[in-house]
């Protein structure tokens, strides 16, 4: 009964097992992407991206612009590959993925990002 407590606090002043994180951010490759940016202006609501999604992630959603509401795509973070469809087939360029790639949150529902928290 003693001995797995006294194993425990033998470990407690051993090596750490876990790797703190890097102060400095490392440098990626010029082809990959993580992070989408939206330009809402340049957004014509034609959906493209909504039908060729793979995982179907992305879901046009109803924004409010100064032209009045407009649909626009909202992505969910949680099941996208990055696969970068959705950018190729945007007519006019407005969704574009960076090399932002610090992607973590404490709630699931964080990674759903809706049209205004996509602007970049």
């Amino acid at each position: 009964m003693l001995r797995p407590l006294l194993e425990s606090v033998k470990e407690l002043g051993g090596e750490r097992f876990t790797v703190e994180f890097p102060e400095e951010r490392e440098s990626l490759d010029d082809r990959e992407r993580y992070m989408f940016r939206l330009d809402m202006e340049t957004c014509v609501s034609c959906a493209a991206c909504e039908r060729i999604c793979p995982n179907k992630t992305i879901t046009m959603v109803e924004v409010l612009t100064g032209r009045g509401p407009k649909s626009m795509p909202q992505i969910g973070l949680d099941r996208c590959l990055f696969c970068a469809l959705c950018e190729e087939v945007c007519p006019t360029k407005c969704l574009t993925l960076t090399k932002d790639y610090e992607l973590e949150a404490y709630d699931r529902r964080e990674f759903v990002k809706r049209p205004e928290e996509l602007q970049g």
